[in-house]
């Protein structure tokens, strides 16, 4: 019998699983303190009075590079999510120094830094000393999943910029080569589960890859002296042996639809069409897998969840207190 698991039933068992801590909590009779975290801190009109033009720069400037360079909207979001995995959301991948994050070997293909320059440039003319990078940062990837055709979301604001970036963490960033298991870990540490990492990897919907991220499926694989056998043959042999020259060839993630901000990321999964081993994995993996299902299945679905994980990875270790971090004044360099 084939099983079937709803969309629906995905969010009732995840709702339930995130309640369950408070409903236990309920049965202890023992006062709590108030814990306040870092994100709570954030807030959507934190610019209102210091620089209400903010969100309003941050979306024009955004527009105006991915009106001349599509793929930078991929880009963005990706630089965002690297940010947000080491360290926390601090634009600690804009440092531009020896032995950052930004020099690493993990971070050798990322992009879009110049648009995060360029913004940061003319709100320094506009509000000196008053915006983050981080800011601009998380707001640009919403910005550019917008223009992409993906959902909109409103972006709380209030980070600062950490003044720590060092390039063996950025290595630890998932390169496409990790096992499911070893994904789940990755996401929970930063407090994301499996619904936001199957969710979060739809962006591929937009990327592309390097051929080097996954050129270890296309022969030999894993000592075998063959291809990976989850990678679709035709696809293989007619596109991707062909497209595949140099490691740092570049192919689309999403094979049907690479510039529309849809589900068919998910639907190419069930034909055996991921072009990163760690994506074709989600759907095969028998915890994963159910997730894939539901997304590929409702559009709108996937609209409103990615939405909700994008400001989930937005929060992730957010420095928001007097004493953490700074407003640069460059994004490339920690203030003197």
């Amino acid at each position: 019998m084939k099983l079937c698991i709803s969309a629906l039933s995905v969010v009732l068992v995840l709702l339930f699983v995130s309640a369950a801590p408070q409903l236990a909590a309920k049965n202890v009779n023992k006062p709590r303190a108030t814990v306040v975290r870092a994100a709570d801190l954030l807030s959507f009109d934190h610019y209102l009075k210091t620089c209400p033009q903010a969100e309003g720069i941050i979306q024009q400037k955004t527009g105006d590079w991915i009106q001349k360079d599509f793929t930078l909207a991929a880009s963005i979001i990706r630089l965002h999510f690297h940010d947000c995995a080491v360290r926390g959301c601090d634009a600690s991948i804009l440092l531009n120094h020896q032995g950052s994050e930004r020099r690493a070997f993990a971070s050798r293909t990322l992009r879009g830094f110049q648009v995060i320059d360029d913004i940061k440039a003319e709100l320094e003319r506009q509000c000196p000393k008053i915006v983050s990078c981080a800011d601009i940062l998380t707001s640009a990837a919403r910005d550019a999943t917008i223009i992409a055709g993906g959902p909109f979301w409103q972006v709380p604001f209030g980070r600062k910029d950490g003044r720590i970036s060092i390039s063996r963490e950025a290595d630890s960033v998932p390169q496409g080569h990790e096992n499911v298991t070893a994904l789940i870990e990755f996401f929970q540490v930063r407090g994301l589960n499996m619904l936001d990492l199957v969710t979060l990897s739809g962006a591929h919907t937009i990327g592309r890859s390097s051929c080097s991220s996954f050129k270890n499926r296309l022969s030999n694989f894993n000592g075998t002296r063959k291809p990976d056998p989850s990678l679709n043959s035709m696809y293989l042999n007619n596109f991707l042996k062909k497209k595949c020259q140099k490691d740092l060839d570049l192919i689309y993630l999403d094979a049907i639809t690479p510039k529309t901000f849809d589900t068919q990321f998910y639907s190419n999964l069930h034909k055996k069409l991921g072009l990163l081993s760690t994506d074709q994995l989600l759907k095969s993996d028998v915890r994963t897998g159910p997730f894939v299902a539901a997304l590929a299945s409702q559009p709108s679905l996937f609209e409103s969840q990615f939405a909700v994980s994008m400001v989930k990875l937005g929060n992730v270790q957010v420095l928001t207190r007097p004493n953490e971090g700074e407003i640069r004044v460059n994004c490339n360099f920690v203030n003197a």
